[in-house]
């Protein structure tokens, strides 16, 4: 049995207007929302029960996920009434899976905004191998200044947890997927704000805790931005496109370029979408053409109506900053 924790606290604001109603974990990446992908990733490397840490719009994940069972795995609930910062939302739904004193069972840890195809089964394997205190998922970038980079020794351990700087010592970069020892989380103080990447992790290194890299450099993506949730869309779909079961599209019309159509749409005549996000409940009259557009659930766009780079609702229009 494998445990699980997902950090799904975030206000996302860098998605706005997209947020404002839809918690960033909840808005669709190739017609399931990014919680739910997830998941599925979680069931694949074995996780048996996950806790969804949650804060903002917390209301929204339990209707849709429940207990679990239609996933075949087990989901609890933890909600910060204040947020705690990644440590702290850490804590707070450890509570909540009843680990035993004197537990060692492996606990992975989740950012709700990062999709990863990496192997996690893998990583979790590396680290009970280790007998590690926590494996992180490393990736490479080609230009590491952007971020913090995370350097390894010969051995795989991790030597030093460093804040972005000018000229970066490793492109390897921590890539927001951990394997924790139960252990680790007792050392993080309750209620109170904490992160574990400025926090956590640099203290674990300078008390000679064994901290390791599993490093894969497979399809990996912060979906903070607009420009990034349409890019990962794009990629989970793969095809040219992706249509819900329950969704009418007209013969005529033309879906390209990673484009994915959620439940209960009408795409009429001669509509061209190309690579955007169609929510669900929406109704594109005959003629119009979307580009590179987020459009919001439920939403009627008239004919011949021609929407690009946009977040497009019945009550607001919104740039997306591509």
């Amino acid at each position: 049995m494998t445990l699980g924790i997902l950090l799904v606290g975030g206000m996302g604001t860098r998605l706005m207007p997209l947020t404002r109603d839809t918690p960033k974990p909840m808005l669709p990446l190739a017609g399931l929302p990014v919680t739910e992908h997830q998941i599925l990733a979680a069931k694949r490397a074995g996780i048996t029960t996950i806790v969804l840490a949650t804060s903002y719009l917390s209301e929204i994940f339990t209707p849709y996920f429940g207990d679990g069972s239609r996933w075949g795995i087990k989901i609890a609930y933890a909600v910060e009434e204040t947020p705690l910062g990644t440590g702290g939302a850490i804590k707070n739904g450890a509570a909540a899976l009843n680990l035993p004193a004197g537990s060692d069972e492996p606990i992975v840890i989740f950012n709700g905004d990062v999709i990863s195809s990496h192997n996690l089964a893998k990583q979790i394997q590396e680290h009970i191998a280790h007998r590690a205190d926590v494996t992180l998922h490393l990736t490479h970038v080609k230009d590491a200044r952007a971020y913090g980079c995370v350097p390894v020794d010969e051995d795989g351990r991790v030597s030093a947890f460093l804040e972005k700087m000018d000229n970066p010592i490793t492109n390897t970069i921590n890539a927001g997927s951990y394997v924790f020892h139960p252990s680790v989380i007792d050392t993080i103080a309750a209620n109170t704000v904490v992160s574990v990447e400025r926090d956590v992790f640099p203290a674990l290194v300078a008390a000679g805790k064994k901290i390791y890299g599993y490093i894969e450099d497979s399809f990996w993506l912060d979906i903070g931005t607009p420009a990034a949730l349409l890019a990962g869309s794009q990629h989970l779909v793969a095809a040219d496109f992706k249509v819900a079961a329950t969704s009418q599209i007209a013969p005529s019309a033309k879906l390209s370029e990673g484009t994915s159509v959620g439940e209960q749409c009408t795409i009429e005549d001669n509509v061209v979408i190309t690579g955007s996000i169609i929510c669900a409940g929406v109704h594109i009259g005959a003629g119009s053409e979307v580009v590179n557009s987020f459009v919001a659930p439920g939403t009627r766009i008239g004919a011949n109506t021609k929407i690009i780079g946009n977040y497009y609702s019945n009550e607001l229009i919104s740039p997306l900053n591509l």
